[in-house]
Formats: structure tokens, C-alpha cells, sequence
């Protein structure tokens, strides 16, 4: 028996009619005072949750944000067709042709041999049937400003990497980090703001280039140790309660001592 597919009946319009009536004259006053600017605010706040909840493996989490994600994109269109700049079924349209058009090998006669063939395809049509250089800003390209800061560089290292602008080996790497330090070390003697965040900044990149070489995402390891850093952290908050006592009452021996507790827990549940 074939797989059933579920088929839409109108929920997405019925979610556009409900952006519509929330910008209405008699609609949300909150709704109704965003701007494109906003809500691209909101669209990466969605996204990022959107990562999260595909970490969490949770089906329900993820149908849950997609739902969100997908609200702030419609609540863009409806914003277009207000401004009779684009509607939906333009932005849907234009998606599909290009879709279409950079798989040739699926929709055309294109003949390929592997991944490496398609990726070629991609960047030919890119830049000769749609005149979009794929590398506008020279060979490192252009990543958004908006990705976040260790994504970026971690992407951008890669992409060097490629013409053989990188170290041979991680020690390399362990060795610029500790040239990294001492040049830190430095400019904090002398109090020198300026030089003080170039050197945290020259510091963290060559984090990045270890994570890197090591295939490890450099957002991805920070994330976890965030993470871990929350619960040994309410670990200490919560004992404190119980003990009627607030972070504010214990010194920082004993708040020490919690987080060594925290740390001991983990091990034991490894």
C-alpha cells in the first residue's frame, strides 16, 4: 500500500486571512506597528529554535516551531501584498522555477556523475542563466551578517582552506592559540581597549580553526557548553533554595564547592 500523503486544504490560506485580520483596521495594535525589519528579527529568533528542536529529536517540538517559522514568512508576504510589491503565489512561483531550472539532472536531460557534477551545475547556472556571481565579494564569497559570528568564521576558513590557505595539522592550530594568549596577555598589561578586543577577537577565530580541523562546528560545541553551564548553574540556585538561601547570601567558595557537586553528578551519570 502506498504511503499516505496528507494534503493541504486551505491551511495556508487560513493562516494568511489570520495575518490579515491581526494588520486589519480592527486587528492587533502590536501586529499592526511591525515592520520588515521586525519580523526579520523574529524569522532568526524561529530559525535558531527551529535548529534546537531538530537537536531535540522531539517531533511535536519541531512541528511546534516550523509552525512559528512558517508564521513570521507568511506575516512577510502579507506584508508584500500589502505594499502590492509580491504576493505569495509570486514568492512560491519563483521558488519552484528556480528549483526546476538548477536541477536539470532531475527535470531535464542533464547527465551527471556525482555530488561534485550537480555542485558545478549549480554555480553554472548561478552566475550564466541567472548573472548571480556565487562569489561576489572574491573567492571567500558572502556570508550573511546576520550568521552568527562563529558560523561565519568557521565558514569562511573553510572556504580558504580549499586553496590550501590553512595549517597542515591541529598542533598548528594549538600553537597560534597559545601566540594568541600571550599576545592577549600583553595587551592587558597595557590597558589597551582597543587592542584588548582585537586580540579576544584574533583569539576566538583561532578557536574556530581548531573546531574545524578537528570536524567539530564551533556553534554547535559553544551551544553545548552553554548548556552545561545552565544546569551546573541551577544546580547551585536550586540547593541554595532549599537550604532558604539565595546566590546573593553564599560566598563564592560555596558556590564553588555547589558547582563542583554539579560536575561530580555528571561524571556519575556518564
Amino acid at each position: 500500500m502506498a504511503a499516505k500523503i496528507p494534503i493541504l486544504r486551505g491551511e495556508v490560506t487560513d493562516l494568511m486571512a489570520i495575518i490579515r485580520t491581526l494588520r486589519g483596521p480592527d486587528g492587533c495594535l502590536w501586529d499592526k506597528k511591525q515592520t520588515q525589519t521586525d519580523i526579520g528579527h523574529y524569522l532568526l529568533e524561529e530559525a535558531y529554535e527551529v535548529i534546537d528542536a531538530i537537536a531535540d529529536g522531539d517531533a511535536e517540538h519541531l512541528q511546534e516551531e516550523l509552525g512559528d517559522l512558517l508564521f513570521q514568512i507568511l506575516f512577510l508576504a502579507v506584508m508584500g501584498e500589502e505594499k502590492n510589491a509580491f504576493f505569495l503565489s509570486d514568492i512560491i512561483s519563483a521558488a519552484s522555477e528556480k528549483m526546476i531550472r538548477r536541477h536539470p539532472h532531475v527535470f531535464a536531460d542533464t547527465v551527471v556523475k556525482d555530488v561534485e557534477d550537480i555542485r558545478n551545475n549549480w554555480v553554472h547556472i548561478k552566475e550564466t542563466i541567472e548573472k548571480k556571481p556565487v562569489n561576489p565579494k572574491g573567492f571567500l564569497g558572502k556570508y550573511p551578517l546576520a550568521l552568527p559570528a562563529l558560523s561565519r568564521a568557521q565558514r569562511i576558513t573553510e572556504r580558504a582552506s580549499q586553496v590550501g590557505f590553512d595549517w597542515k595539522q591541529a598542533g598548528d592550530v594549538i600553537d597560534k592559540i597559545q601566540e594568541e594568549l600571550t599576545e592577549l596577555k600583553e595587551a592587558l598589561s597595557r590597558q589597551q581597549q582597543e587592542q584588548i578586543e582585537e586580540e579576544i577577537g584574533d583569539l576566538l577565530f583561532s578557536v574556530v580553526n581548531l573546531c574545524r580541523f578537528v570536524r567539530l562546528d564551533a556553534e554547535q560545541s559553544l551551544k553545548k557548553t552553554i548548556t552545561k553551564f545552565e544546569k551546573r548553574f541551577a544546580h547551585i540556585e536550586n540547593t541554595l533554595a532549599t537550604q532558604h538561601k539565595t546566590l546573593l547570601d553564599t560566598s563564592p567558595e560555596e558556590m564553588n564547592r555547589l558547582w563542583d557537586e554539579a560536575k561530580g553528578k555528571e561524571g556519575e551519570q556518564k
